[in-house]
Formats: structure tokens, C-alpha cells, sequence
């Protein structure tokens, strides 16, 4: 069950970090795969702040985005 909602909230969140800085979504398995990797970087990056979100779909998607975010912009930074 933990593996079915990493893979919605990561497939939304990547979706959603697309429209937001480039302003169309990169494909479902990219979307998907951001969003994962993007849910790791942000927990840890929340983490090291010492931020907390509440253990549900709002903070896990929050987190997600932040941390795709982030991914994208170094992404484009290293071009």
C-alpha cells in the first residue's frame, strides 16, 4: 500500500512541478519518477531544516513537490 500511494503522490507531484516550471509535464513514467525522487530529496531537505508536515496526503504531496522542484531547477542549472 506504501509503494501504491508513493507512486500517485509522486506521479501528482512530478505532474505538478512540470506545469510549474516549465509549463507542460515531462510524461507519466518522468512525472512519476520526480515525484518519487523528489519526495526523498524533500523529506530530507525538511529534515535538515527541521520542518515538519503532518504524516498525510496534503504534507506527503507538499514535500514531494518541494523536493521536485528543487530537482528540476538544479536539473536546469546544470545544463
Amino acid at each position: 500500500m506504501n509503494l501504491l500511494f508513493a507512486v500517485i503522490v509522486g506521479g501528482l507531484a512530478g505532474w505538478m512541478a512540470g506545469k510549474l516550471t516549465k509549463g507542460k509535464g515531462y510524461g507519466i513514467l518522468f512525472n512519476i519518477l520526480l515525484g518519487v525522487v523528489g519526495g526523498l530529496v524533500g523529506g530530507y531537505l525538511f529534515k535538515w531544516l527541521d520542518i515538519s508536515t503532518s504524516n498525510n496526503l496534503l504534507g506527503s504531496l507538499a514535500t514531494a513537490l518541494i523536493g521536485s522542484i528543487l530537482l528540476l531547477f538544479i536539473g536546469k542549472m546544470a545544463k
